[in-house]
């Protein structure tokens, strides 16, 4: 018989999280983006947010990170998410991430793969470093400077 796990817990203010921390976080991530649950997802970051993601310029707190998250899943059908730790350094986590979806204008068949790193603080991301790639899953993968 298999005993039910504890509730994750998050650290307090900056401390240190473990490995266990950071990948439950990440579940739960994907799983907030696979329900589209924007709501849920602002509120994972805290109330003063940094973002600097790909190409938008930085913006801080959460009503424009709220308009991020909308704009982006309007356009995704059918995505699909998952996050890899990368490295974990006190309260500094880092990971890829790659995703699928449908183009809501186009149709197309998509895919992404991005590098990231949230600085956390409350059990919440406080700044979310962010670089994004993306290109058509029946095309060819190719950079422009290539």
């Amino acid at each position: 018989m298999a005993l039910e796990s504890e509730p994750l817990t998050f650290p307090k203010g900056e401390e240190p999280w473990s490995r266990e921390q950071a990948a439950g976080l990440l579940r739960a991530v994907e799983d907030m983006f696979h329900r589209r649950d924007i709501e849920a997802l602002v509120h994972g970051f805290t109330d003063d947010c940094v973002v600097r993601f790909s190409e938008q310029p930085e913006f801080r707190g959460r009503d424009a990170l709220g308009r991020l998250f909308t704009a982006r899943l309007a356009r995704q059908k059918n995505y699909r998410l998952q996050k890899t730790l990368l490295a974990l350094e006190g309260n500094v986590l880092t990971n890829v991430w790659e995703g699928t979806w449908e183009d809501r204008d186009t149709g197309k068949r998509m895919a992404g793969r991005g590098l990231e790193v949230w600085r956390m603080r409350d059990g919440m991301i406080a700044v979310w470093d962010a670089a994004f790639n993306v290109w058509e899953r029946d095309g060819e993968r190719k950079s422009p400077v290539m």
